[in-house]
């Protein structure tokens, strides 16, 4: 099976010689739900922007349905919903009008589609685009996104700044229209009980690279925490030991993140350093997100 979009080796960076994005590879599958999670700045809005053909890699390459979206991009735009926190919609345009816009730019329209999302979000076509609220407006940004049936649909913090409630009915309708049809959606989120309840997989950027790739499901099965007193171990030593996919001080106290269980992770721990008290436990993803991209502060 093709991926509907690959990153290859993908490299960007702003000021000369700090990659924003410092060779990222990864690929999506049709039907895939992948939560996109980072810190501010580790590189996702970059990332999103090159899989739409708004900015180039500076080395790598990207890949849309297996084309290159800045050198075919009506082709590969015209199987694509994009909606992003910072989009602006026309103020001066009422909901019909954008969406008669939309008619145009996307002959595969469903009608039935655009009614029932109109029905669903108790919008008013008449109304202008100016007069909405930043949850209505986001909604209609929705729509204009998904009436045409994308085969892929790529969110970048569509959601942030509404409230839990308009959050959770705007990314849940993405989902529920959509992916159960077979198509793939990419979304960033720094809400991890999103990611959790929405996501087949998670992707953690972290310093322009990608630190975690899995299914959501296996995180809290796979991946544990262990803490113990901070010794004279160094930090790279810790790294070093088989299954660390991170290692900080923390007051006083070393927090490994290790793959496997708590006793394998033990094990392994105790194996590399000798004895020691160490306390591991599995942990849900928003705190694991922060184990794996807080700094250290010995």
């Amino acid at each position: 099976m093709n991926p509907v979009l690959e990153f290859s080796n993908v490299t960007r960076s702003y000021k000369r010689g700090v990659p924003v994005l410092d060779g990222i590879s990864f690929a999506m599958q049709p039907g895939e739900v992948l939560g996109l999670i980072g810190r501010n700045g580790t590189g996702k809005t970059t990332l999103i922007r090159i899989a739409m053909g708004m900015l180039y890699p500076q080395s790598g390459s990207v890949r849309v349905f297996g084309l290159s979206p800045t050198d075919e991009p009506i082709a590969v735009k015209k199987r694509i919903g994009y909606v992003a926190e910072d989009q602006t919609l026309p103020s001066g345009s009422t909901i019909a009008e954008l969406a008669a816009f939309h008619k145009y730019l996307f002959p595969k329209w469903d009608h039935t589609l655009e009614h029932a999302l109109l029905e669903r979000f108790a919008l008013d076509p008449n109304k202008k685009v100016g007069k909405l609220s930043k949850g209505q407006a986001r909604e209609v940004a929705l729509l204009c996104a998904v009436c045409h049936r994308p085969e892929l649909l790529i969110l970048d913090e569509p959601a942030g700044g509404l409230d839990p409630a308009a959050r959770r009915e705007f990314l849940e309708t993405s989902i529920q229209l959509l992916n159960r049809e077979g198509t793939a959606i990419l979304f960033s989120s720094h809400h991890m009980g999103d990611v959790e309840r929405i996501g087949g997989r998670v992707v953690l950027l972290d310093e322009g690279k990608i630190r975690l790739d899995r299914d959501v499901a296996s995180v809290g099965e796979d991946i544990c925490v262990a803490v113990f007193p901070v010794g004279n171990e160094v930090q790279a030593k810790l790294e070093g030991i088989p299954g660390c996919l991170r290692a900080r001080a923390v007051f006083g106290m070393w927090h490994l993140v290790m793959e496997g269980n708590p006793d394998e992770a033990t094990t392994c721990i105790t194996s590399a350093i000798g004895p020691r008290e160490v306390q591991c436990v599995r942990m849900p993803l928003e705190e694991l997100f922060i184990e794996m991209v807080g700094g250290g502060r010995a």
